[in-house]
C-alpha cells in the first residue's frame, strides 16, 4: 500500500509570495477562465496520449521568478519531464515529473527537488471553448491538493497548483508559453 507522502513545493517561498505572484502571473498574461466542472466520466475518457502535446518546452516569467518545464515525447509507456524554477541565477526548486498510466487510471508524478514522489491522479478532462483542461488530485497531501494544467490557445499552458495552505485556500497560476528547447522562441501551437 502506497502511503501519502508530503510533496515539498517550496512552501516558505511559495507561502511568501503566493499573493503577489498570482496577482504579476495574471497581469502578465491573457487569463484563462476557471476550469469548468467535469463528470467523473471525463477522466475515463482521459489517456496517456491526450497529453502526448505537452512534449516539448515551456517557459515563464512571473515576480522575479523565470520557470521551465521540458517534456519528453510519449514512450514506454509513460511521458517524463522535468521543472526549474529560477530566481536571478539562483536556483529556487526543481521537480522531476511523470505522466503514467497506472491500474486506477493516469497519474501526475512529480519529485520535487529530487525527493520522494506524490502521485496525482486525473480525474477530469473538459473543454472550455478551444481549451483542454486536465485537472489531477491527490486530496491527501499538504498544498497542493491538485494540479490543472489547461491548454490554451496560441501555445498557453496554464499550470494551476490549488488547496489549502496553511488552512486557507490557495490557487497560484504559472502562465507558460510553448518555446524552442534551444532558442526559448515562442512557438504558436
Amino acid at each position: 500500500m502506497t502511503t501519502a507522502r508530503t510533496p515539498r513545493f517550496a512552501p516558505g517561498a511559495l507561502a511568501a509570495g503566493l499573493c503577489l505572484f498570482a496577482a504579476v502571473a495574471a497581469a502578465q498574461a491573457p487569463a484563462p477562465a476557471a476550469p469548468a466542472a467535469n463528470p467523473p466520466a471525463a477522466a475515463a475518457a482521459a489517456s496517456l496520449e491526450s497529453l502526448a502535446w505537452l512534449a516539448g518546452c515551456w517557459q515563464g516569467a512571473v515576480n522575479m521568478r523565470d520557470f521551465r518545464e521540458q517534456w519528453m515525447p510519449l514512450r514506454g509507456g509513460m511521458i517524463v519531464g522535468v521543472g526549474h524554477t529560477q530566481i536571478g541565477d539562483r536556483t529556487q526548486n526543481f521537480e522531476y515529473l511523470r505522466i503514467e498510466q497506472r491500474p486506477e487510471g493516469v497519474h501526475y508524478v512529480v519529485a520535487p527537488d529530487g525527493k520522494g514522489e506524490t502521485a496525482f491522479r486525473l480525474v477530469g478532462r473538459a473543454r472550455d471553448g478551444d481549451d483542454e483542461i486536465f485537472t489531477f488530485n491527490n486530496p491527501r497531501t499538504d498544498f497542493p491538493q491538485t494540479i490543472i494544467y489547461r491548454r490554451g490557445s496560441k501555445g498557453w499552458l496554464y499550470a494551476h497548483v490549488e488547496g489549502k495552505l496553511n488552512g486557507a485556500d490557495q490557487r497560484v497560476i504559472y502562465p507558460m508559453r510553448r518555446v524552442d528547447c534551444e532558442s526559448g522562441e515562442n512557438i504558436e501551437k
